[in-house]
Parts: structure tokens; sequence; C-alpha cells
């Protein structure tokens, strides 16, 4: 009898410890793959790189910008087309560095009551500060452009901190000017920038507008530029322009009074209506 009481402890015992290192085992595995799900899903941010692009019409309807970049972009609470049915024109402007024009282009739009956005970089507002003052103080928006103007893609998550959050410092520093805004420098971006740049209180603003006119040795004619805005004009418009461009100069007045004969009206992005 005391044999088999034995055999029947070490069977029940045996039992509990294979029992014990199932257990461990499943536990091990459970964790494996929790810490595999999460890494998965940090990977799941794709870092491709979007270049914005537009289709544009000249019928007045809204272009064609790109169903799946559109999609990325606004999941991720950018803008690049305000509402289809209302006739309002978001109109900004990218200054990388100052070529002359910005006070003619500011006149311009304080004789119009027009308000726009300047998406600057650190070389513009250390060359320009007073420029910068004067956008300010006229009631537009200034926009982060990053400090150097380089594809966010290609940098790493702390560089992109670097670009954006050193030019928000100095402009809060000098101005005490808050930014909100963000254009991508070259119009390219990834799911995973936006996301970068979404955490550090950016709202990313694309456009449903654009021409070749940022190239100072190639300027297009004016009439021919004209008729181009112009023709491309539509609801929910986030016009991007130049200013560096003397041809945006030049017609800009024109462009402002044509557009609001037909109809339509500037807004600011503060007014934005998605």
């Amino acid at each position: 009898m005391t044999k088999k009481i034995k055999e029947k402890k070490t069977i029940h015992y045996g039992f509990i410890l294979i029992l014990i290192t199932a257990i461990f085992s499943f536990s091990v595995i459970a964790m494996n793959t929790e810490e595999n799900a999460i890494e998965t899903n940090a990977n799941a941010i794709s870092n491709q790189k979007i270049g914005w692009g537009i289709k544009r019409n000249d019928n007045h309807e809204q272009p064609d910008v790109g169903n799946n970049n559109k999609k990325v972009l606004e999941e991720n609470k950018g803008i690049c087309l305000g509402n289809k049915e209302k006739k309002s024109i978001y109109l900004t402007f990218d200054e990388g560095y100052e070529a002359g024009y910005t006070p003619q282009l500011l006149s311009t739009l304080k004789e119009n009551q027009v308000k726009a956005t300047f998406f600057i970089t650190a070389h513009f507002i250390n060359t320009q500060p007073d420029l910068v003052q004067q956008m300010i103080d006229e009631g537009h928006i200034i926009g982060n452009h990053t400090v150097n103007h380089k594809s966010m893609p290609e940098l790493t998550e702390e560089k992109i901190k670097t670009e954006v959050m050193d030019l928000h410092q100095v402009i809060n520093e000098k101005f005490n000017y808050e930014m909100k805004y963000i254009r991508p420098p070259k119009g390219e971006f990834s799911e995973n920038t936006l996301q970068v740049t979404n955490r550090l209180g950016y709202t990313t603003v694309m456009w449903s507008f654009a021409y070749e006119d940022w190239n100072e040795d190639k300027q297009p004619d004016e009439t021919s530029a004209k008729k181009k805005v112009l023709d491309n004009l539509h609801n929910g418009e986030i016009m991007l322009l130049h200013g560096n461009s003397k041809t945006n100069t030049n017609i800009l007045d024109a462009v402002i009074k044509e557009a609001k004969n037909m109809g339509y009206e500037f807004k600011s992005l503060d007014e934005f209506d998605g």
C-alpha cells in the first residue's frame, strides 16, 4: 500500500509540474504575442513619402488631389480643401526667403482687406524680422515651414521635432506668437510625419491650387498667370502662391478684385470650413 501511495503522489506531483510549466509557457507566449502586436502596430504607421499633387480643373470645380493622399491627410487632421458648397478662398504664401516683393504683397492685401497665411522658414525670420512683425500686426497668420526646408519623411522623428520646434520657439520668443499651422517643405509628408507634427500641436495645411511661380529666373507671363489663377478658382480653395514671385506680386490686386466680383470671399485659415 505504501508503495502504491508513493507512486500516486509521484504521478500527482509530476502532473502539477507539467501543468505549471504549461501555464508559464503560455504566459511567455502571450507576452511575446502582445509585444509583437505592439511592435507591428507601431510599424504599421507608414513613413512612405507622399508628394502632394493636384489635377487642376478650369471649370471652377474642386480639383482632384488624389483620394488616397487626401484620405491620409485628413485622417491625420490635415486640410487641403474647404466646403465645396461655399465660395471661400484661403490665401496662403510660402516664404522661404525674401526676394523684395513681400512689402508690396502686404500692401495689396491691406488695401483689399484680405488676410493671408505666410509659411516662413528660419532664413526668412532671421533676415526679415520687421516683415514678420508687420504680418502679425496686420492680422495675417504666420505658419511653420520648418527651419531648413528639408523633406520631413527623410528625417528622423527627433530631427523633425528640431526642425519644427526650433522655429516655433524663435517665433514665440521674438514676437510672443504661437504658430499652429504647418506646411511640409517641398509638399512632402508621410503618415508618420503627420502624426509627429500633430503631437507637436500642428495642423498640416496643403493646397488645392498652385502653379509654377517659384522660379525667379523663369517667371510666368502675367496675363497667362492671371488667367490660370482665375480660371481655377473654386469653392473651398486653399490657394498657394510663392512670395518670391514678381508675377504674383503684380497680378495679386487684380486677382483679388476679380475673384470678389465673381462672388468669392477671402477668409483666414482660422475661419476654415471643411
